[in-house]
């Protein structure tokens, strides 16, 4: 298999590398869809049944956990390691890749064929060519253009790559896809947005960041703060188990009965003539693609800086990873949320059609015997922390004056709507502090709910999300915005981050416990753009449980992309956390306010900035856009 191309360094104004392919694409479809046909999927596909490795412990990498948990003196079965900087998640996931022995398991919303995937890839490549059985489960709304030939892997002995809730049409470029699944809309906006790195069942990678240039601190156009938790121990089965159910649902199709090798070689050059009469077009202007730009095998263009700066990257040393050992649970949708091939009805969902599983949170870390995801969950067990206190439960007592611990509460209700409704849920047990950080924050009625109550009980809830400026996505702005007042009056504490990369965000929000990274990059690792845009999803429950995962609090979370996360009870890692978040939310964020009933944005300290009665750092086009468009898109399709 050749080399990987590049993907284009920015994303689309409109059309981001996140979930927010939005509400205009989706009218330009309808609007289409009486001139467009689009192919059926295949038929009777055959999908082999596989599992995750069922005994972790016989490989180096479960032999490796046992014995840092007892040198550590580890009171819990699993550990975590927060990974806030892109340096960090990088050299973990090559650290995986290269300890493997058995399995690797890759499930992805979005894999984009650029300098940093490519060097990933090649080392799973490598890694199945020692015997390493490899399974890659990737969304399907981004195999497009050059992208698309990420599915080359598909074609590679020991690999086996499955497409989830794939779209019918053309691959050739992502308005080509769209103009060709014109016919189902719910298929369309319904994706699979869960993220895993998993290696031998032993250890494992979950959170934000996709699998690109921009996740990892190396796109010249910019890069996402963006926040994963390298976790290790019996947790990491949970995970698999996760995974075992999306791999094994009707909706994951076989790369091959979706498209051949020959087809992907015929993509391939056309996106090399494609580039080449782009760069004749830019030379016949006067004007260059890059200062350093050089091909690559596929003719596209990657810069001699992005390619250094991935290869000087050195995996983690994971032998002295600190991992920090506590209870914890995984909260994960089943693949269900997304209905079956044959019952869509074209509607998005008023609520999930499916129910999430959590994991129970016991002081012995989850119970092995349940099945996650694709069995019922377990009764939830009580759960104390000498450390940390009572883990919060379902029904604590209605008000502020309750024990301040919420003794004898139990995790989690057996069965929750989706992630979000869990996460709502164990909102609604906070009794001091909300500390939430979510790039695309859209609140529906519940979630607004959930903080008008956590807020009559006292709770301080500061929330921090994208600036219009800092935003990939800067039409789903839109619906955040619109909630502003609201949310400022009932006292939610609104931080927006600023589009600059600065020192704080060059970490990625602080180090928050990462620690043990390899590399030559520097200490901040982040050593693209300027422009930085947030990408990072967390809660910090009350200075002593964090949740990790792919979901961001909005609707599309809630009703209609699958999620996972991770859900930790440590007083440790919340407390770090929590302290490089709040130095964010000082040097790096505006801070916006209501004033006599018109928003001002506070400037961050030491930034010399002054304070703005419009949205800060925007263009006078992106703040007109916003006034026009916003108005029109409505907040389940943003």
């Amino acid at each position: 298999m050749s080399a990987l191309p590049p993907a284009p360094a920015a994303p689309a104004p409109f059309l981001g590398t996140t979930a927010r392919y939005g509400w205009l694409a989706v009218l330009a479809m309808c609007i289409a869809s009486a001139i467009t046909g689009c192919a059926g999927l295949p038929k009777d596909v055959d999908r082999p049944v596989s599992s995750a490795l069922a005994s972790p412990a016989d490989t180096a990498l479960g032999q490796l956990v046992e014995t840092r948990r007892a040198s550590a003196g580890g009171r819990h079965p699993s550990g975590f390691l927060l990974l806030s900087g892109p340096q960090a998640a990088y050299s973990s996931r090559l650290a995986l890749v290269d300890a493997a022995q058995k399995t690797l398991d890759l499930q992805y919303y979005a894999i984009h064929a650029d300098a940093s995937t490519e060097r990933l890839l090649l080392g799973v490549i490598a890694a199945a060519q020692r015997g390493v059985r490899v399974r890659v489960l990737l969304d399907d709304f981004h195999s497009t253009g050059r992208d698309a030939q990420v599915m080359r892997l598909a074609f590679v002995p020991n690999i086996e790559m499955r497409m989830f809730n794939p779209l019918t049409g053309a691959r050739g470029s992502p308005l080509g896809r769209m103009l060709g699944a014109l016919g189902d809309f719910s298929r369309v906006q319904q994706r699979m947005h869960n993220k895993l790195f998993i290696a031998d069942n032993a250890m494992g990678v979950t959170g934000g960041r996709n699998l690109g240039d921009a996740y990892f601190g190396n796109a010249d156009s910019g890069n996402f703060v963006d926040l994963d938790v390298l976790a290790a121990g019996p947790v990491v089965q949970d995970l698999s188990r996760s995974f075992d159910s999306y791999w094994n649902n009707e909706r994951a199709y076989p790369v091959q009965s979706l498209v051949t090798q020959q087809e992907l070689d015929t993509l391939r050059e056309r996106t090399r003539t494609s580039d080449a009469a782009r760069r004749d077009r830019i030379a016949g202007q006067g004007g260059t693609l890059a200062p350093d730009s050089q091909p690559v095998q596929d003719g596209s263009q990657t810069t001699t800086a992005q390619r250094a700066r991935i290869w000087d990257y050195e995996p983690m040393d994971l032998a002295q990873a600190q991992f920090t050992w506590a209870p914890a649970a995984v909260l994960v949708d089943k693949p269900a949320k997304i209905p079956p091939d044959g019952t869509s009805t074209g509607a998005l969902p008023e609520k999930a059609p499916a129910r999430a599983s959590p994991m129970a949170i016991t002081s012995r870390g989850p119970r092995a015997a349940t099945a996650g995801a694709v069995a019922s969950a377990p009764v939830p067990a009580r759960a104390t922390d000498t450390a940390s206190g009572p883990l919060p439960g379902p029904n604590p007592p209605s008000t502020a004056s309750a024990a301040p611990g919420v003794p004898g509460a139990e995790a989690l209700d057996a069965q929750t709507d989706t992630v979000v409704d869990g996460l709502l849920q164990l909102m609604g047990q906070a009794r001091q502090d909300l500390l939430i950080i979510s790039p695309y924050f859209v609140p529906g009625p519940d979630m607004k709910q959930a903080f008008a109550a956590a807020r009559a009980r006292g709770v301080r809830v500061r929330v921090l999300t994208n600036s219009l400026a800092s935003n990939d996505a800067p039409i789903a702005h839109a619906g955040y915005a619109r909630h502003r007042p609201d949310l400022l009056a009932m006292g939610v504490e609104l931080y927006e981050m600023r589009s600059e990369l600065t020192g704080v965000l060059r970490g990625a929000l602080g180090s928050t416990g990462s620690t043990g990274g390899g590399g030559k990059a520097g200490a901040s690792g982040a050593v693209g753009s300027s422009r930085a845009m947030l990408h990072s999803k967390l809660l910090i429950l009350d200075g002593r449980l964090l949740a990790v995962g792919s979901m961001n609090l909005d609707i599309r979370s809630q009703r209609q992309n699958t999620e996972i996360a991770l859900l930790i009870r440590s007083g440790d890692l919340s407390r770090r956390a929590t302290a490089q978040i709040e130095a964010a939310l000082r040097e790096v964020a505006w801070h916006v306010q209501l004033n006599d009933d018109r928003l001002v944005w506070r400037a961050p300290e030491g930034s010399g900035l002054a304070d703005a009665t419009s949205e800060p750092d925007a263009s006078a086009p992106l703040r007109l856009m916003l006034q026009l468009l916003g108005p029109l898109a409505p907040d389940h399709l943003l």
